[in-house]
């Protein structure tokens, strides 16, 4: 019998990511393994989980392990700044979503007719919705920044104290696993609730200096571990080079330009709805080829 865990020696031996076939891995994953919700898209991922510094994605055929140098459990905040710069989740869930429009994944969609869970009308729906919705926050970037931070944002805050109270709690049987983490998780709705009164202005500078200070402290931590040499990073040197460079970059533009910034991201994030409503009409056409075939 072989577990998963019995594979990451080379982890800690300046290998950058163990790609397991499932077909070695005889034992399910052990408790230790916690589903991970929040995560840098990657190509091909169907799910993914954490067991302290380690974070393995789930592919249709292969279990892909590595080592984060902080335990976002532990250490949220470093783990955001060192191990996922907002440049490289920017970058990596384009590559992510370019990936799904190109990517046939015959897996998946067998599974989706099997079950019956979902429609191509319905994907396709709910694709052109994500394109216009992509289309319009592209060509109205100001606009669309001001009606994010005063109707999403504070969702975003209520859904994730909602997500960090769930995690403290265990359903069946249900009990409480932590105190803290439910404690946190209603603070943060809380902020989410209160959010709502805060004016555009207000939501603006606590963006900028969000950003500010996580793209300084990616840049620094980046830099810092640049001057120990090409071993600090079996990731790829020269991509991390890039991403320290673009973080601190995307730092002086926040104190430089923050309007100009502003639109910027907005269109980038209108970019990436518009992208993935796209991935979901093309799977959705792809589901109706498979389904006139049968």
């Amino acid at each position: 019998m072989a577990a998963l865990d019995n594979f990451l020696e080379p982890l800690h031996n300046g290998v950058w990511e163990v790609e397991v076939p499932k077909a070695s891995v005889t034992e399910p994953l052990d408790p230790g393994w916690k589903r991970s919700a929040i995560n840098v898209p990657t190509p091909g991922t169907v799910a993914s989980y954490r067991k302290e510094r380690y974070h393995v994605h789930e592919t249709a055929t292969e279990w892909k392990v590595h080592l984060d140098r902080y335990d976002p459990a532990v250490h949220p905040v470093m783990h955001l700044v060192d191990d996922a710069p907002l440049v490289f989740m920017i970058a990596a869930t384009f590559v992510a979503l370019v990936d799904d429009v190109w990517r046939t994944n015959p897996e998946n969609t067998r599974a989706v007719l099997e079950e019956q869970t979902t429609a191509w009308q319905m994907l396709v729906l709910f694709g052109c919705a994500g394109m216009a919705t992509g289309a319009f926050v592209v060509l109205n970037p100001l606009l669309s920044f001001s009606s994010i931070v005063h109707l999403l944002m504070p969702l975003v805050f209520i859904a994730l104290g909602i997500l960090i109270v769930g995690e403290g709690v265990q359903i069946r049987p249900f009990r409480m696993v932590s105190a803290r983490r439910i404690l946190s998780g209603i603070m943060v709705i809380f902020i989410g609730v209160i959010s709502y009164d805060l004016a555009v202005e207000d939501w603006g500078a606590i963006i900028f200096v969000l950003i500010g200070v996580w793209g300084f402290g990616s840049a620094a931590m980046t830099f810092r571990r640049l001057s120990r040499g090409r071993k600090a990073f079996p990731e790829g040197f020269y991509t991390w080079c890039a991403i320290g460079c673009l973080s601190l970059l995307l730092a002086l533009l926040i104190f430089m330009t923050p309007v100009a910034l502003v639109a910027l991201m907005t269109i980038v994030l209108g970019a990436i709805a518009l992208l993935a409503g796209l991935t979901l009409v093309v799977n959705g056409l792809r589901l109706r080829g498979r389904m006139i075939r049968r």
